[in-house]
């Protein structure tokens, strides 16, 4: 959403207004109209000039914008004082590796620490708004349609949300007309160490899976691939091609599905790591290959375009917690940490330790087309789907068709893109 749309009709005043009087400030000139009105498009402004700052190794601007940032920022606030908490926390985190003076700021920090959830609390978070639900119901709807008349079918799934798409696929699968399909699913023993977090190791999750595929009477396989990227455990050495061309893991009689959810950011921005894993992929001739991720580029090398491009996608999820939830809601403070903790690494840093190296749906999907894959169009039962899907949900929340994909919007803005792939040429 662009900044002059985030506007607080509550104008917030600073609490020192002579850090802007001085003629020597360099904040004076260009922030002066911040005063009494803080919005959106202030919060923005000045999270810039500390990224600037910061950059430019002037640690006394940069320290003179969070004093301002600290004082009006709150991560119990509106939506814009509470997305701009964790954008401070991340500069913070930034300057001091910068500069090792101690920098007296809280940061908008609150007493609220990520947790294990467990797969009940887990349930409940997936949830809460449909930014992960829209990408399960896609994908799924378009495996369903992909593997009809499929005896066996193999999933090679790539996910941060352990393995929550699959009860419903599960359900959908066990009231086939022609009967459902022998069923095996696999998951790398890796994970990007991003949140949620699970109080149950994989093998248990794989465990529930199993006994509900039994009461829905769907013979199921859980397979656990051990890959160990590193000691570091790090996805810059996390080995795609061994875990790809692994004996066994494709079998000639079932049919493959190859499923990434929010995963493809977290490799590594290297000798074109995305394509090489693509192009692995491709030699396994999936019956279908789909992906689904946030719908932003957040790769960039500019610190101050990365900024200006997170703190505008968001808020999204900050704005849709607004409409439903209190100030003080756990679940709540919960979903935001997570964001917090995105932000964190998109801003705070560099190098191998900046795992999240998003790219928009229309660059990926251009990646795709470059690689030779072939779209698989969303049919109008998938898209009836996720539109009962989305009515569950609070009316501000859309989709819509774009070339390639289907995207999740937010009062008319884009969030969660969905696309499906063939490696070849697709005939229906």
């Amino acid at each position: 959403m662009k900044a002059e749309l985030r506007s607080n009709p509550n104008s917030i005043s600073l609490s020192n207004s002579t850090l802007f009087n001085s003629h020597q400030n360099p904040l004076s000139g260009a922030l002066k109209s911040c005063l009494g009105n803080l919005d959106g498009a202030c919060i923005e402004k000045l999270l810039l000039h500390c990224a600037n700052a910061l950059e430019n190794s002037d640690i006394n601007s940069a320290q003179q914008v969070m004093w301002v940032l600290n004082n009006v920022v709150s991560s119990s606030g509106d939506p814009n004082q509470r997305l701009a908490s964790w954008f401070l926390r991340a500069l913070i985190s930034r300057a001091s590796r910068v500069c090792p003076t101690p920098m007296n700021f809280n940061g908008g920090r609150s007493a609220f620490q990520r947790r294990l959830m467990s797969v009940t609390e887990l349930a409940g978070y997936v949830d809460l708004i449909p930014w992960h639900r829209f990408g399960f119901c896609a994908s799924n709807s378009a495996i369903f349609k992909a593997i009809q008349g499929c005896p066996k079918v193999h999933i090679l799934d790539f996910s941060i949300t352990h393995c929550m798409q699959w009860p419903t696929l599960i359900d959908a699968l066990a009231k086939r007309p022609e009967g459902p399909p022998s069923l095996r699913i696999s998951v790398p023993s890796w994970r990007p160490l991003v949140p949620p977090f699970l109080n149950v190791l994989t093998e248990e999750v794989g465990i529930r899976l199993t006994n509900f595929a039994n009461f829905r009477n769907v013979p199921f396989e859980f397979n656990v691939i051990e890959v160990s990227p590193s000691i570091e455990e790090s996805s810059l050495n996390f080995n795609y091609e061994f875990l790809l061309t692994q004996e066994n893991l494709v079998q000639n009689d079932e049919a493959l599905v190859i499923n990434c959810q929010n995963w493809l950011r977290y490799m590594p921005d290297i000798a074109s790591s995305k394509d090489s894993f693509l192009e692995i992929v491709k030699t396994l001739n999936p019956r279908i290959l789909t992906i689904v991720d946030e719908d932003s580029d957040l790769g960039s090398a500019s610190l101050a375009s990365r900024i200006t491009t997170c703190f505008n996608f968001l808020w999204i999820p900050f704005d849709a917690l607004e409409t439903f939830l209190p100030k003080d809601s756990f679940q709540r403070m919960e979903y935001e940490a997570d964001i917090g903790h995105k932000i964190e690494n998109i801003i705070g840093f560099e190098g191998r330790q900046r795992i999240e190296r998003l790219e928009s749906g229309a660059k990926f999907t251009q990646r795709m087309r470059n690689l030779g894959f072939f779209s698989v169009p969303f049919g109008e039962n998938s898209i009836n789907e996720v539109k009962f899907l989305l009515d569950e949900h609070a009316s501000g929340w859309g989709m819509k068709t774009e070339e390639d994909m289907i995207v999740l919007t937010w009062k008319g803005h884009n969030s969660v893109y969905a696309t499906a792939w063939f490696p070849y040429k697709f005939d229906d």
